[in-house]
Order: structure tokens, then C-alpha cells, then sequence
């Protein structure tokens, strides 16, 4: 059968390091890039998220998956996708535009793969907590600890969700009630695996608390992140607890949190608390967040490629099973997994 593949938003630097990656364990795989302005190749496709009529091409082309690395607010590829069953994987989105649009998916008559990997690092956290608790139905709670080095290549869209979210209050859970909380605040000290150390780590808002709760059935899910420099840490908490924030344009908090980095390491350590105790997993990309997030995309995309999934909406976990993931993570060059109870 044959493959083509569009990469929307695949002239940014995710989208660019999914194109590689899939290209080089894909030879056989035909690629297309998708962008506001197309570009000077048969393979270069105007393809504006917020102009449907640029989407025909779609079709005369014949794609057959989609990979949406760019902020599509108004759902509009995701509808295209179902209205055309085009398999369709999303790596974009947060929280609330995640919900919206789950809910969107989950209305409509599906004739395609509808793929949701939103979490963190490309949708890779709840496919790994299912790893540590195989074979286990009680769990109790998960926490993520997130370390995130300024220095990294990151793309824009981190950068500008926590800008326009970073004094808007979100959700974690205990005891599966909601609770609500905001960036950067009820800091916890947490020992940070690979030699990173000591460091106080505040509340940050990913869609995995929303997965793991809601979709998973875990009754406690909290994520914390810590800056590499601590003292950036410490300042983003200041700024929160005065609100300093709250009078900001969203120009400067931009400027704040924009990473302007050559490349860093991505760090992050899930632990997972059942009844019988409790099971840690770090993980390393040495190459930083963008690499680990399209691997992630990758490895969704190859799934899909094994056409073994029914036609349905699916969070990105699901398409794997538990071990297999990781194992395919742990046989990536630039990533280290350690697990320790």
C-alpha cells in the first residue's frame, strides 16, 4: 500500500526533525511539507490551517495520514480529516484545545485513525506510566517532573502557550476532584535524576494530567517542572505569587519564556504510586524536547503505518503496546531510560 505522508507546520522545527527522522527509518515513505506559503518543490504544499480552501490539495495528492505540528485553534484539518478519512495524528495541543477537540472527534461518524498525542514529548507519558504499572489496576497516583533547559532548541509553540496561559489558573487531580491551580506555584523539592540534582519544581499544565485522569482513570495526576537555571525558577515563581504576570503584554511574556538555545538535554522522571509502593522512570534526550517530541511522532506514525488499529479516535498511547514503547525509545541513540522502585 502506499504511503503519503503531510507534515503540516513541516517548515518548524518540529515539524522539520519529524521529516528527517521519519524519512530516514521510512526510505519507502513519500513526505509532503505543508506550510502557509508552500515552497518551491513538488513535495512543498500550501496548506493554511486557517484557509480550508487550501486544503484540496489534500486530496489531489492522495494523503493518506496527516501530522498536524502546528497550532490549529480552529480544528480545521482535524475536521477535514474525519470528513475525508485521512488518519489524522495531532502533537499540538494544549489542554483545553485538546478537550475541545477529543470531544469534537468523538461526535462524528470516524472512518480514519483520529490520533490525539498532545501530551508531553509527543504524547510518550501515559504509554510509559502503563509500562511501569503492567499487570497493576491500582494505581494511586502519577507524578511527572519535568526539567526544561532554556538552552534548548525548542520550537514556538511551548514558548507561547505558557505566554498566553501563565496567569489563567488549570486543573490537577487528587482523589480524582479537581483542583485548581496556576503555573509556577506550591513548589516541591525533588531530587532530578542524570547528576541535574536538587531543585524546586512548581505546577505546570500539560494535557497529561487531563489523559491520565479522565481517559486512564488515575484518581491523582500532578506535574511539576523546574528551569535549569534556578534562579529563573525561583524569579517565574515571584513573578506569579505578586502577579506580575497579570499586567505583562503577551509580547513580553513571550520575550520570558522564548528559548533562544543552541540545544540542551530534556529531561523528565515519571513516578508512579500504587498500593504495593511506588516505581520511578527517567528519562534523557540528549538532543533536547524537539528530537524527543518527533521521535514520539514517529513512533505514532509507524503504528499507524501497521494498519493493525480500527478506525476510531484514539490518545496516542493506545496505539502501543506497554513494553514495546519504551523499548523503542530506550534503541534511540540520544535517549537514556532508567527504572528503579
Amino acid at each position: 500500500m502506499e504511503h503519503n505522508i503531510l507534515v503540516v507546520g513541516g517548515n518548524g522545527l518540529v515539524g522539520k526533525t519529524i521529516i528527517r527522522i521519519l524519512k530516514s527509518r521510512n526510505p519507502h515513505i513519500h513526505i509532503f511539507t505543508g506550510g502557509r506559503k508552500g515552497g518551491n518543490t513538488e513535495n512543498d504544499l500550501r496548506v493554511d490551517v486557517t484557509d480550508p480552501a487550501s486544503f484540496q490539495v489534500i486530496s489531489d495528492k492522495k494523503i493518506s495520514l496527516i501530522i498536524l505540528s502546528v497550532n490549529d485553534r480552529s480544528d480545521n484539518i482535524l475536521r477535514f480529516a474525519i470528513d475525508n478519512g485521512i488518519d489524522y495524528l495531532d502533537i499540538t495541543k494544549p489542554t483545553p484545545d485538546l478537550v475541545r477537540a477529543y470531544n469534537l472527534a468523538k461526535s462524528r461518524n470516524v472512518n480514519s485513525r483520529i490520533v490525539f498525542s498532545s501530551g508531553w514529548m509527543g504524547g510518550i507519558v501515559s504509554g510509559l506510566v502503563k509500562t511501569l504499572s503492567a499487570g497493576k489496576s491500582d494505581i494511586q497516583e502519577v507524578k511527572l517532573f519535568v526539567y526544561y533547559s532554556v538552552k534548548d532548541l525548542a520550537g514556538e509553540s511551548s514558548a507561547h502557550f505558557m505566554a498566553e496561559n501563565v496567569d489563567k489558573a488549570f486543573i490537577r487531580y487528587e482523589n480524582n476532584k479537581e483542583v485548581s491551580i496556576r503555573h509556577f506555584l506550591d513548589s516541591e523539592k525533588f531530587d532530578f535524576p542524570f547528576g541535574i540534582g536538587s531543585r524546586e519544581a512548581y505546577n505546570f499544565d500539560v494535557p497529561d494530567l487531563y489523559i491520565l485522569n479522565q481517559i486512564e482513570k488515575v484518581p491523582g495526576v500532578s506535574v511539576k517542572m523546574t528551569y535549569n537555571s534556578k534562579l529563573i525558577t525561583w524569579l517565574l515563581g515571584a513573578f506569579q505569587k505578586v502577579r506580575i504576570f497579570n499586567i505583562l503584554s503577551l509580547k513580553e511574556r513571550r520575550m520570558i519564556f522564548g528559548s533562544s538555545g543552541k540545544g540542551d538535554q530534556s529531561v523528565f522522571e515519571i513516578i508512579v504510586k500504587t498500593k504495593q509502593g511506588s516505581e520511578k522512570l527517567s528519562l534523557k534526550s540528549e538532543k533536547g524536547q524537539a528530537e524527543l517530541t518527533a521521535l514520539s511522532a514517529v513512533l505514532h506514525t509507524e503504528e499507524l503505518l501497521k494498519n493493525i488499529h480500527e478506525n476510531s479516535v484514539f490518545f496516542s498511547h493506545q496505539l502501543h503496546q506497554p513494553y514495546s514503547l519504551m523499548e523503542k525509545l530506550k534503541a534511540y541513540e540520544t535517549i537514556q531510560i532508567n527504572t528503579s522502585k
